[in-house]
């Protein structure tokens, strides 16, 4: 397993651990999987995404799984799939954990020109990792697979479910106009991001959404939308939790406060 990079949460211009991923030239694409507690899933996670990008012609890949030193055994399900995919590389954390900074410290130690992130629970389906590498090659700094618009859904949800992601999403408009009003799926988990786009800026995320987060503090210019239908988890347990949605606000309400800083003290020194 590699090791983990201790740095802060900025993104370099190249690796802060070079990897020993078995692919030659420079790599394209860097493919983060934040794991905890999926052991059920991993393996067929890794063959469906490897086995899509694999057939994106010319695309050079590596698939990054950062596990927070999970009990049931993940990160050597992970290790031992390295044999049939020698795209993979592991990390395992055992001094830190949360998804969004598993996201980041798997992104510091990415050799990819494009960093992006896919759940690890098969809830993201990996056909659609094609269709953002079409937008990120046609120019987009940020390509995001999204619910909300043509060809997207959210499957078997209740109408509790639906109103409560549908609720988050207008406090988010409430709060942060300016980076919600970009995107139709500001909650995806699953999007590609130019690492030009994030070079050098320090990241802050809080729980799970670190979407907003690139949104909010990177430089973003042309995005692209893909639709997907959000696929209910066949095995293991759901980590979405009253929880996740109070850290999610505490984030809202952070960003805001940040941004209205840097006006502030940007307006101070045009002085």
């Amino acid at each position: 397993m590699n090791a983990i990079a201790t740095a802060s949460l900025s993104i370099p211009s190249g690796p802060f651990i070079v990897g020993d991923a078995g692919n030659e030239g420079a790599v394209e694409l860097s493919l983060i999987l934040p794991t905890y507690k999926e052991a059920q899933n991993i393996g067929r996670t890794l063959e469906a995404a490897c086995s899509v990008l694999r057939a994106v012609p010319g695309l050079v890949f590596e698939v990054i799984v950062v596990d927070d030193n999970s009990p049931d055994g993940t990160a050597e399900l992970a290790l031992d799939a390295t044999a049939r995919y020698p795209e993979v590389q592991v990390m395992c954390r055992k001094n830190e954990s949360g998804l969004a900074t598993a996201v980041i410290r798997g992104w510091q130690a990415a050799r990819g020109s494009i960093l992006a992130v896919m759940d690890a629970d098969l809830q993201h389906p990996p056909e659609t990792l094609a269709q953002l590498v079409t937008f990120m090659r046609g120019g987009c700094d940020l390509a995001v697979a999204s619910r909300h618009v043509e060809g997207g859904g959210v499957g078997d949800w209740n109408m509790f479910r639906r109103m409560i992601s549908r609720g988050a999403q207008v406090i988010g408009l409430v709060i942060l106009p300016e980076v919600l009003s970009r995107i139709s799926d500001p909650m995806s988990g699953f999007f590609m991001v130019r690492r030009e786009s994030i070079r050098g800026v320090a990241l802050n995320p809080t729980g799970y959404k670190i979407l907003i987060e690139v949104i909010a503090r990177g430089r973003i210019g042309s995005i692209g939308e893909a639709g997907y239908i959000f696929c209910e988890r066949t095995e293991g347990a759901s980590k979405a939790t009253g929880a996740v949605y109070l850290q999610y606000l505490k984030h809202l309400l952070r960003l805001r406060l940040d941004l209205l800083g840097n006006l502030f003290s940007g307006g101070r020194r045009a002085k």
